[in-house]
């Protein structure tokens, strides 16, 4: 055999037993955690985001570290999951950050902001910009570690019963939207709810609400929202994209050996790519059945769009003049933004716009 080729196999043998040993050898402890998603099991893309870290922590570490997510209702409510993990009632949960804007306006951050960053700028801030250690201060607060795990990139600006031509027409609608939106649109004339997946369709069914944002096209469809509401409106500026959470309290956290902690991250890393990358494949076609099916697509008149840019950028300085944790996060992710759009407006937009125009001509010229 050749000297070289036996050295290298000796070399790759004492690798991989170095690497697999400590897990499979049960150096390691058995660790099983409870994680309550915010989402129903039917929503099989934002609630699997959950599911593929406990499928892939599990597989990274040869059955020893399990978690069990448990949809929204099973063990807490949707809107719940951040009390259970800071009472202890589960170890971690899977949501959105957005949902818990009543307790400090500062969680947006870790979730969405109006007219805030496109899925690839706030993968940039919080993974390389310094955006996880300028929210680590503020989870700490809650006796929690946020870890991202899953975007569902821009959402659709949601269903309405009626059309939206001015700004005045947002007067006394009763909108379900999630988060630092509801507070911005409430000072154009909006009357915001917060209401669960679940339980958007009986709601926008009855009358009860006038309009309801959720996901995009993919999710939409699955709860039926074009059933009861006829216009399908874009964007949904308040979500150019959406990143999902795993809140894990600090305490069990830090109890992990530092490999499990590596694996949980490799894991949730992972969703966040596997969940934009279905959402890109799966929404262009539910967006055609969606219109094959009568649905009336309409864009924000941008009027509508100005006034709420101007609302946002308002609401976020009178928020941050009264509260110093949303003041410390808020004026980095501006500064990281306003770098980050120069940048996408040259190379980026530049790129796309083109394309996307060629492409629409190319179209029309085939009919």
């Amino acid at each position: 055999m050749d000297r070289r080729g036996l050295f290298a196999g000796a070399a790759a043998a004492g690798t991989l037993a170095l690497a697999t040993p400590a897990v499979a050898q049960g150096a390691l402890p058995e660790v099983r955690w409870r994680c309550a998603s915010s989402f129903p099991k039917s929503l099989d893309t934002i609630y699997g985001a959950g599911e593929h870290v406990a499928k892939r922590v599990a597989a990274l570490t040869d059955g020893k570290f399990q978690i069990r997510v448990f949809a929204a209702g099973e063990l807490v409510p949707g809107l719940a999951v951040a009390d259970a993990v800071q009472t202890g009632t589960v170890e971690c949960a899977h949501t959105a950050s957005y949902y818990f804007v009543g307790k400090d306006p500062t969680f947006a951050f870790d979730g969405a902001v109006p007219f805030g960053l496109n899925m690839r700028q706030n993968n940039a801030w919080l993974q390389a910009g310094g955006g996880r250690e300028m929210l680590r201060e503020f989870f700490n607060g809650y006796n929690m570690v946020s870890i991202p795990a899953g975007n569902t990139g821009a959402q659709m600006g949601g269903w309405f019963r009626k059309e939206i031509k001015t700004v005045q027409d947002l007067s006394g609608l009763k909108f379900r939207v999630g988060g630092f939106a509801g507070n911005v649109l409430q000072k154009l004339g909006v009357v915001p709810q917060q209401i669960a997946g679940g339980d958007i369709y009986p709601a926008l069914e009855k009358g009860t609400i006038d309009a309801a944002e959720w996901i995009g096209p993919y999710d939409d469809e699955k709860l039926g929202f074009n059933r009861v509401a006829p216009f399908y409106y874009y964007p949904g500026w308040w979500e150019g994209s959406l990143n999902l959470s795993f809140y894990i309290a600090r305490a069990k956290y830090e109890e992990l050996p530092q490999v499990y902690k590596d694996v949980l991250e490799s894991a949730c890393r992972d969703s966040t790519i596997e969940t934009m990358a279905k959402y890109d494949v799966q929404n262009p076609q539910a967006l055609r059945r969606l219109i094959a099916a009568g649905t009336q697509l309409r864009a924000f008149p941008r009027e509508v769009m100005q006034a709420c840019y101007k609302a946002s950028f308002e609401l976020y300085d009178e928020t941050a003049a009264k509260n110093a944790a949303f003041k410390k996060v808020y004026d980095h992710w501006r500064a990281f933004r306003d770098s980050q759009y120069q940048w996408f407006r040259v190379a980026e937009s530049g790129f796309d716009n083109f394309g996307y125009f060629m492409q629409a001509q190319e179209q029309q010229q085939r009919r």
